[in-house]
């Protein structure tokens, strides 16, 4: 009876949820926005960010890539459309998020400038 018992919480314990949408509106110092999507299934992540200046000047990356869950972390790696590309983790910060993120290959540096550690995402609609 107890081995079931024990066998019944390890099997429910699963992957912490990363599932949502995330923003920062007021991102480099109200300067810009950052919009990030998490799509979980399992351990595996599918990501996307796209991050834009408020008065519209300068690039305007968008990106996609894929990570997978280690407890209540999550690493991922990611492409932009202008070519840049890296990796980065996420940590859950109560109902929001906290993302790292290194660039590992540079194409345009314009969009260096979103791409930071600890940032601060707020999760925008309810949890599902």
């Amino acid at each position: 009876m107890i081995a079931l018992a024990t066998i019944g919480i390890v099997m429910a314990a699963g992957p912490a949820k990363f599932d949502g949408e995330f923003v920062d509106k007021k991102f480099l110092n109200g300067q810009g926005v950052f919009e990030f999507s998490i799509h979980q299934i399992g351990s595996a992540l599918e990501i996307a960010f796209d991050a834009a200046y408020s008065d519209g000047h300068g690039a305007t990356p968008d990106a996609t890539g894929a990570g997978k869950v280690n407890g209540n972390a999550a690493q991922f790696a990611w492409k932009d459309s202008f070519g840049n590309t890296g990796t980065g983790t996420i940590n859950l910060a109560g109902d929001d998020i906290v993302v790292s993120m290194k660039t590992v290959h540079v194409t345009d540096p314009r969009c260096l400038a979103f791409y930071r550690d600890n940032m601060k995402l707020k999760r925008v609609g309810k949890k599902s």
